[in-house]
């Protein structure tokens, strides 16, 4: 896989956006412009990592050419294409700011939803990320088209349902995290399902998640890459996946309802005194409850393996901030000895010596 980085300045940001890109040449020049200038608007220093998702346009070779002057821009550009999953991925591991954000190439959201967000989490410093929902109060959608937008509120609610109806949308890209909190987490989706990976691990990790009201806008420039088919199955499954008692619970309690049905008519006709002995009915019975019962085990076999799964998260959360500190104490500490090393100007002969700070500190013990 052939894979690039443009590096700009050593200065660390405040605010990292991370913009993914697939074949959206047309909407680069607008989407970083309105970005950048929107974040101008708060003072604060900024970087927008945007990254090419290996596309088959010139939209790797606009990114170049659009970073040319523009010191808040870094480019991430790979081959062949991944998903916008793992570009996500790989823009939060190039973003340096305190805040990372992360929102369409489209500007399905407008910019202003992004310093919104930003203020919220210096407001509230509990807080570790902002999730922006069209479908909470307060948020809407424009011009979005009506099957689409349908789809996406069913989605959202079944996911929802699932999570334990704590998040409206679990599924957009609109989002502000607080650095320690997302480079925390061992991701690994490279598709869409990428933002529910990131919400059920927060939430199982005991981050506190907020969402703010946010309007969804249909795209006016590129190709759409919806995939209804795609996207509906990654999400049934990432449902069934959190929440196994959905599928095993509502197939169990059915099967067990049917042959506890079946019972009552059996009970009927054995009253009635037109019981047929010869016909096979009781057995279909015992079945349908037994069978009914074992799924239902199932669903609380699968329960309990989530909340295990759970346990691992806050586990691998804490070993991972331990290795942060770790990488931080490390380079902390190597700078400290390089600038030990650095050779300083004797005063008599005004000639550049290595500093001897060390062996005079080791001297005067003796």
């Amino acid at each position: 896989m052939r894979w690039s980085r443009e590096m700009r300045s050593d200065k660390t940001p405040t605010v990292s956006v991370v913009v993914p890109m697939y074949n959206e040449a047309e909407n680069i020049p607008d989407t970083l412009d309105q970005i950048a200038a929107e974040l101008r608007t708060r003072g604060r220093s900024f970087e927008i990592v945007a990254v090419d998702d290996g596309s088959s346009d010139v939209t790797a070779r606009k990114l170049r050419t659009h970073a040319v002057g523009h010191d808040w821009l870094r480019v991430v550009s790979y081959q062949p294409n991944q998903g916008r999953g793992y570009a996500i991925r790989e823009g939060i591991n190039a973003a340096r700011g305190d805040i990372i954000c992360t929102t369409d190439a489209d500007l399905s959201y407008s910019p202003d939803h992004l310093t919104k967000m930003v203020d919220l989490l210096d407001k509230y410093t509990k807080l570790d990320c902002i999730v922006g929902s069209p479908y909470t109060a307060g948020g809407g959608a424009e011009n979005v088209p009506r099957l689409r937008l349908a789809i996406s509120k069913l989605g959202n609610k079944i996911i929802s349902r699932a999570m334990g109806g704590r998040i409206k949308t679990a599924t957009g890209v609109l989002r502000a995290y607080r650095r320690d909190c997302i480079k925390s987490l061992e991701l690994f989706s490279s598709g869409k399902e990428l933002h529910l990976e990131i919400i059920a691990k927060l939430m199982a990790a005991g981050y506190r998640v907020m969402e703010m009201p946010a309007t969804l806008r249909s795209r006016k420039k590129g190709k759409s890459k919806f995939r209804f088919r795609a996207i509906a199955t990654s999400h049934l499954i990432f449902s069934l996946h959190e929440k196994p008692m959905l599928l095993f619970g509502l197939i169990g309690m059915i099967l067990i309802g049917l042959g506890l049905a079946g019972g009552g008519y059996v009970i009927y006709l054995w009253q009635s005194g037109t019981l047929n002995p010869n016909r096979p009915l009781m057995t279909l019975l015992v079945l349908f409850i037994l069978t009914g019962i074992q799924i239902l085990m199932f669903g609380f076999l699968g329960s309990g393996l989530v909340k295990l799964r759970k346990e691992v998260f806050v586990v691998q959360r804490e070993n991972k901030m331990l290795e942060m500190k770790l990488d931080g104490w490390m380079k902390t500490h190597a700078k400290a000895e390089d600038k030990d090393d650095e050779p300083i100007a004797d005063a008599s002969s005004g000639k550049p010596q290595r500093n001897r700070r060390v062996d005079q500190e080791a001297a005067s013990h003796h």
